[in-house]
C-alpha cells in the first residue's frame, strides 16, 4: 500500500468512525483562522457517500453549518477583538499581518459579496469573516453569503471525492507517482517555511 492510499484509508476511517460530527467540527475550524483546508476533508466525505455510509443531503447540510459556525466565531473576533487581537495572538493561528491586510483590502474593495466569493479563494476564505466583523457587516447578509458560498464549495469538493472514489482503482495504478509528488510537495513546504523563518529572524 502506497503513502497516498494509506493516508486516504486512515482519514476515511476516522471520518466514518466519528460520523457527521467530525465533518461539522473540521469545517468549523476550517472557516476560522486555522490551517485546516477543506480540500483535505470534504473529498473523503464523497468517498463515504459512494460507500453508502453518508448521504449527500447530510454531508452538504452539516458541512455548511460547520462553515457558518466557524465564520461566525471569526466575525465575533473581528467585531470585538479586531486587529489588536491578531497582533497579539495571530502567531498562534499562523496568521500573518500581510494575510490579514490582503483580506482587508479585498473586503473593502468589493463589500459584502466578498463573503461569497472568498469561499473559493485559499487563505482569504479563512480570514474574510474578520474584516466583516470589524466593519459591522449586517448579520443576515453575512450569514446568507457565507451559507451560499460554503454550500457550493463544500458540494464541489464532495463531488470531487465522489468521482475519485468511483475511479479509485484506476487512479491507484499511478499511486507511486502520486506518492512521490506528495513527498516532494511536503519537502518544498518545509524548506519554504524554514527559509521564511530564518529570513524573519535576520531582519
Amino acid at each position: 500500500m502506497g503513502l497516498t492510499e494509506y493516508l486516504a484509508n486512515h482519514i476515511i476511517e476516522f471520518i466514518e468512525a466519528t460520523g457527521y460530527i467530525s465533518i461539522f467540527i473540521l469545517m468549523m475550524i476550517e472557516s476560522m483562522a486555522l490551517p485546516i483546508p477543506g480540500e483535505a476533508i470534504m473529498p473523503f466525505a464523497g468517498f463515504l457517500i459512494v460507500q453508502g455510509k453518508f448521504t449527500w443531503t447530510m454531508v452538504v447540510l452539516v458541512s455548511t453549518m460547520g462553515s457558518i459556525a466557524g465564520s461566525y466565531i471569526s466575525y465575533l473576533i473581528g467585531k470585538y477583538g479586531g486587529e489588536p487581537f491578531f497582533e497579539r495572538y495571530g502567531k498562534y493561528f499562523l496568521v500573518k499581518k500581510n494575510h490579514l491586510d490582503l483580506t482587508h483590502r479585498f473586503f473593502n474593495r468589493y463589500g459584502g459579496i466578498t463573503i461569497f466569493f472568498s469561499r473559493f479563494i485559499p487563505v482569504v476564505r479563512h480570514l474574510i469573516s474578520i474584516p466583516a466583523g470589524m466593519s459591522r457587516m449586517k448579520m443576515p447578509a453575512f450569514i446568507f453569503y457565507t451559507a451560499l458560498g460554503a454550500a457550493i464549495w463544500n458540494s464541489f469538493l464532495t463531488y470531487l471525492g465522489f468521482v475519485l472514489k468511483q475511479n479509485w482503482d484506476e487512479i491507484m495504478k499511478y499511486g507511486h507517482y502520486i506518492d512521490i509528488s506528495m513527498v516532494v510537495a511536503f519537502v518544498l513546504v518545509v524548506v519554504v517555511f524554514v527559509w521564511r523563518q530564518v529570513s524573519i529572524k535576520r531582519t
